[in-house]
């Protein structure tokens, strides 16, 4: 475990906005977690922090700030056509995708190149071109931040929702996921190519690998480089709305593009309602949208995470007045 105090956390958040905190720990393994929240001096105000590809900081953090750095895989059990394995929530998600896709471990190519780490997978219930992170799941390992108890959780304990989890809700700041346990399989692998921008891709020699390197090209025309304009990724999350609000707007936008939920919600694509309240052709000095993506909000230069999170108060804004809509951030703003 390595402890430092007035620490940056500049290179540990993919926005690279320039923020510090009281005490950071790194922590290699379960014990380190367990000593640094069995220790009065560092148990202060905790925050989990993984890959930092879901959070935009926009202050000193007064506390302590533990990120979770152990990466392993175990295959726990292994069968002719499924594989359960087991990821500790320090590993790079896509390099658990890209070891899954080279093993023939079929569930989630779909979700490769999404940035981050496997703990804060299901928090988000990650999600991607017809496939979500709960399509995989079957469980949970962590730690309860009271008690200290380790504890295991099941899917249906986790009550994951669109692009949400019981880790927002009820357990928020409660629990300490360590690992997580993946369902995949082996053979007859259940390819989803039904999502539009997969259309191109032939069923004929399908394979993993072709879906995940398709997932790649795309995420790679659509979404800017970390390294070249800090971003989160999608900044907010693609609103739902009712059935009595669908024909409102469709009345009006006739051009609006709506996807079915269910018999009575829609889903609509928050990046169409931001390019129509033309931020493609507004940035203030620091802070944009990203050319081929307006969901995704870029750090231009040093921006702060005020100017950010006062750029997305401008988004929403716009969007509401002009379509009724309320975006929602899908990133965690501290």
């Amino acid at each position: 475990m390595i402890v430092n105090k007035n620490a940056s956390l500049k290179k540990l958040n993919t926005f690279n906005v320039d923020a510090s905190c009281d005490v950071l720990v790194e922590s290699n393994d379960t014990n380190d977690l367990l000593e640094a929240l069995n220790s009065k001096e560092l148990n202060n105000n905790l925050f989990i922090l993984g890959g930092g590809s879901n959070i935009l900081f926009t202050k000193h953090y007064q506390g302590t700030i533990i990120n979770l750095k152990e990466e392993s895989i175990k295959i726990l059990d292994e069968g002719t056509d499924k594989v359960q394995v087991e990821v500790s929530a320090g590993m790079n998600w896509h390099r658990f995708v890209k070891w899954a896709v080279d093993k023939n471990f079929g569930g989630v190519e779909n979700l490769s190149l999404i940035p981050g780490n496997v703990g804060a997978s299901p928090i988000q219930n990650i999600g991607a071109y017809g496939v979500e992170l709960k399509d995989v799941f079957d469980s949970c390992s962590g730690i309860m931040t009271d008690s200290l108890d380790r504890v295991n959780l099941s899917k249906s304990d986790c009550e994951f929702t669109y692009r949400s989890s019981i880790f927002k809700k009820k357990l928020k700041n409660k629990f300490i996921i360590t690992s997580v346990r993946f369902n995949l399989t082996k053979s007859n692998h259940l390819y989803n190519i039904d999502y539009p921008d997969l259309n191109n891709l032939s069923e004929f020699n399908l394979d993993l690998k072709k879906i995940s390197n398709e997932v790649i090209k795309i995420r790679n025309s659509k979404l800017p480089d970390p390294k070249q304009f800090g971003n989160c990724g999608s900044f907010f999350k693609n609103p739902i709305i009712d059935f009595s609000k669908f024909q409102k707007l469709k009345e009006k936008f006739t051009e609006i593009p709506l996807f079915k939920v269910d018999s009575n919600y829609f889903k609509v694509p928050a990046a169409w309602l931001i390019d129509k309240c033309g931020f493609k052709k507004i940035n203030d000095e620091n802070v944009g949208v990203y050319r081929n993506q307006p969901l995704v909000i870029i750090n231009l230069g040093n921006a702060s995470g005020n100017e950010i999170i006062n750029f997305a108060k401008r988004i929403k804004d716009s969007v509401f007045n002009k379509f009724d809509i309320e975006l929602e951030e899908e990133v965690i703003v501290m």
